[in-house]
Order: C-alpha cells, then structure tokens, then sequence
C-alpha cells in the first residue's frame, strides 16, 4: 500500500494528469452529469414509446455516448462498443425489441436505484440474458448516473487496473467488470483521503498508468521502442491539454461579452452557477454578476439545471429572464439545446430570446442540431450567434444597444 500511496501522490502532482486536467479542473464534467442523466431518461422513453431506431446513429444513445466521450482523455473511444455491426448484429438491442426493452428496463432500474447492491442485481439479471454484444462498456454510463457507486471501465482503466494489482482481468464480461469494481471500491475505500468519494479518481489513475502516461518507478529499465511509445504519448497528452486549455479561454471570452452586453444593455446578469469564480481579461464574472440567483417558480431540479446555462439576462430586479445563452465549443450543441429547452418548458413566457454561441467552423453543426424535429416543430425560437461576430461587434452593441433586440443583428436563424 505504501507504493500505492507514492503512485497516487505522483498521479496527483502530475499537473497534466487526468486528475488535474478532467477530474478537479473541468466544469464541464460537472455539467456533464446531469445533461448524461436526462439523455438516458430519454433513452428510456424512446425505448417505451416505440420511438428508439434500429441503429445507433441518430437515436438518443448516440447522444448520451457523445456526452460522455466529449469529457475526451478517459472516455476517447467510448461510444465504438455501441455502434450498429449489421453484420455482426451486435450490440444486439437496435434490431430486436425483447432486448431492446430488457435494456430500457435495465436503465430505468439503475437510474432509479437507491444503493448500489439493486444496481448489481440489474447488472447480472442483464447478463443472464446473454445480449449479444452488450458487455461492460454500459459500465461507463452506470458512472454518469452513479459516481461513487461504479467506476468507469475501458481497455485502458483495464491495463492500469491489472499492472497496480498484479491481475490478468479480461475485457467483455461483467463478472470480470464486478470483480474489478470490487477491488476499486475497496482500495479506494482505504485511499479516499487522497482521492476522492467519486470513482472517477481512482479510474483515472488506471487509465495513466494503463496508457503508459505515466510511468511507476524508474524508467531506466524500458526498451527503446518502449520509452518512444512513452514520450509520444506525453507529446500527444501535452497538445490535447494545450487544445483544451485553448477552447477553455474561448468559452470564457464569450461569456464575458455576453455578461458584458447584458449590463450595459441595463439587465441584472450571471453566468453558470459553477463559473462565477472565472475571469476574463481582468475582469471577474462574479463582479458584474447578481449576487444571488433569483428563485424560479419551478421545481429545484429544473432551477438547477437552468443555473447551469452559460449566461442568463434578468429584468432588472426581477426573476424574469429576457434572454439565456448557451455557449459551445468541441462539446455536444444538443445538450446546451436541452438546457434551454428546460427553461422554455418549464417557466417561458414567451418574450425570452434563445441563443447558441458557436466557433464559426462549427456553423453546419448548430444548423444540423436545429433542424431536429423536436426543435424544429416546437415554438421555441433558437438562433445562434458566430464567435467572431460577438468579439468583433461587442462594443458598438454595448455603444448602441437599447435593449435585447440589438442580438438580432448578430444572430441567424435557421
């Protein structure tokens, strides 16, 4: 154990390890729980409803996997054991709706457990009915609904999993997948202190060392195409935290235009629930932003959800939204759609004003996202504004904007 205390503090103080990089310094892997957990309740009624396709491509699952690969590093590849083999027919829940619905239920049953031991029974009550193609890689979903109970798993976490613990453990069985979890709940039961009540940590440690970023021990020992797979691998993480720290100061830039618009448009403003604590060019978002976010007439989920929209314009005074903003970069345009569309049907009045942000080069995306008949047929008036234009018009609106209406110059529709 002492060795793996020194592991963990190596993991730990490695600043572009997965710990630093995804697990402690990403607000969007908290966002990401809660938009992962309404796209598998979405699963779960499309399933009911007759509505799920018989392919992976464009059914709600294609969502719910997007999300979870866009956390990229420890999730990169997540969504390959889903797609549609034809010709294999696996995994086997598009074409044949017994197992289809046996995997609805499943869902619905593990969303809605209240400890991990009804999770375990769903999960071998799954296995038992031998649906092809459909192993542990569901495991990563089970993490997004419940963190502190399943962790993760992919061929990575695997190979980290079997050097730290000296194990042979296979891919594409759930009882390897429980044993794993077995050993991981209780190593880090003992290490929680260092790491962290949610299995992410401890995955992540897994998956470092599982591809050969990092390294235990000395390293004189390696081969020298061993040591060259090592340093690519550390180039590669290196450009991949340079990318993410890049879209990073992107997403920032544009919430403070937008917060800085709303206040001199005259409006009471607040980013994100969990951005307050940024800053742009100098200035703290939680300067120019309410104090206290005004309570909503509707349930708390849904006002938690509505927090998390990237900037929010008040009526001074009031809890009346004129108008919220979503703002997206590499990560899914859907589930900001989804957070708007909260606050549409949950407490719109009709007199809101809806907006994505979007990189220029991601315009046929946002138009793709739009043109979904969920979106589309509803009275929900979504437009989306180009990241150059914002920059660039930023202070002539705020010169001369009177009111929301001057985002109209800007945006475009569908």
């Amino acid at each position: 154990m002492n060795q793996l205390n020194q592991i963990i503090q190596q993991y730990k103080n490695d600043s572009e390890s997965v710990y630093n990089t995804w697990f402690v310094d990403n607000d969007q892997r908290l966002k990401a729980f809660r938009t992962i957990r309404r796209g598998v309740l979405q699963v779960i009624d499309d399933i009911k409803n007759k509505t799920f396709p018989n392919d992976f491509k464009g059914s709600s699952l294609e969502f719910v996997l997007s999300c979870i690969s866009e956390q990229k590093q420890i999730f990169v590849g997540v969504a390959h054991p889903f797609y549609w083999k034809p010709k294999l027919r696996i995994p086997d829940i598009y074409e044949n709706q017994n197992n289809k619905i046996a995997f609805g239920q499943f869902l619905e049953n593990c969303i809605n457990a209240k400890n991990e031991e009804q999770v375990i029974k769903e999960i071998v009550r799954l296995d038992e009915l031998k649906i092809k193609g459909l192993g542990p890689a569901v495991a990563s979903i089970l993490y997004f609904l419940h963190p502190t109970w399943f962790p993760p798993f992919n061929t990575a976490i695997l190979n980290g999993f079997n050097f730290v613990f000296q194990d042979k453990k296979k891919l594409g069985s759930w009882t390897e997948y429980l044993k794993i979890r077995e050993i991981i709940v209780e190593t880090n039961s003992k290490h929680k202190a260092e790491l962290s009540n949610d299995l992410g940590a401890i995955a992540g440690l897994c998956f470092e060392i599982g591809t050969q970023k990092m390294l235990i021990g000395h390293d004189d020992y390696l081969s020298e195409d061993e040591r060259t797979k090592f340093e690519k691998n550390i180039i590669k993480r290196q450009k991949e935290i340079q990318e993410e720290k890049k879209e990073v100061t992107l997403h920032d830039e544009m919430q403070y235009h937008l917060l800085k618009i709303g206040t001199s448009l005259g409006y009471d403003v607040t980013p994100a629930s969990n951005d307050k604590s940024k800053a742009f060019n100098g200035q703290s978002f939680s300067f120019t932003s309410l104090s206290k976010f005004p309570e909503l007439p509707t349930d708390k989920d849904t006002q938690k959800t509505i927090k998390l929209i990237d900037v929010l314009w008040f009526k001074k005074g009031t809890n009346h939204i004129i108008g919220a903003f979503e703002v997206e970069k590499s990560t899914s345009i859907y589930s900001g759609i989804l957070r708007l569309s909260d606050l549409y049907f949950s407490i719109s009045n009709g007199t809101e004003v809806f907006y994505i942000i979007i990189p220029d080069s991601r315009e046929k995306d946002v138009i793709l996202q739009l043109n979904r008949p969920v979106i589309r047929n509803s009275k929900m008036n979504i437009k989306y504004i180009l990241f150059s234009e914002l920059r660039t018009q930023c202070d002539a609106i705020c010169k001369f904007g009177s009111d929301y209406s001057i985002m109209e110059k800007i945006a475009k529709s569908i």
